[in-house]
């Protein structure tokens, strides 16, 4: 089965979403139920950021290994995020920075951030696990912009 068709597949099962516009991906969501044995990559293979799932049995080795040195170019950052306890309520926009939508993340939950804008409003006490690439870029990483107004927020149940 190639890759697509098995993301596909994954994507059916309302534990990985997948928050698109303008046939590009923004977010990638694992829901914290999400289960599968082996290992998953939810991410196409041209993302500077990778994401995947693993799961194993006891006792099994993953053979010690050395990463080679390889050459990579970083457009954008784009960052994972584990919500160690808590709700977070995360706004996505355009890259324009038009509002699109929001969804809910809980505990458990992960999320890649990949296109377009975000933000985000605690909806409960949460504690965040980040990971992105580095090296940090300080203000140069990033344009911040006025959020959208409480009484426009749309949120997609996922």
């Amino acid at each position: 089965m190639d890759k697509k068709r098995k993301l596909y597949i994954q994507w059916g099962s309302k534990m990985i979403h997948q928050i698109t516009h303008s046939n590009k991906i923004l977010a990638i969501i694992i829901k914290r139920n999400f289960q599968k044995d082996g290992i998953e990559f939810f991410t196409p293979d041209d993302f500077s950021q990778q994401l995947a799932y693993m799961k194993r049995p006891k006792g099994y080795i993953i053979k010690p290994h050395i990463h080679n040195i390889v050459e990579r170019k970083v457009e954008y950052t784009q960052e994972v995020l584990f919500i160690k306890r808590g709700k977070v309520r995360v706004d996505f926009y355009d890259e324009d920075r038009n509002y699109l939508k929001s969804v809910i993340l809980d505990e458990g939950d992960v999320i890649l951030l990949a296109h377009g804008g975000h933000g985000f409003e605690m909806i409960e006490e949460t504690e965040i696990i980040e990971v992105k690439q580095g090296p940090y870029a300080g203000d140069m990483d990033k344009v911040r912009f006025e959020p959208v107004d409480r009484c426009q927020i749309i949120i997609e149940n996922i």
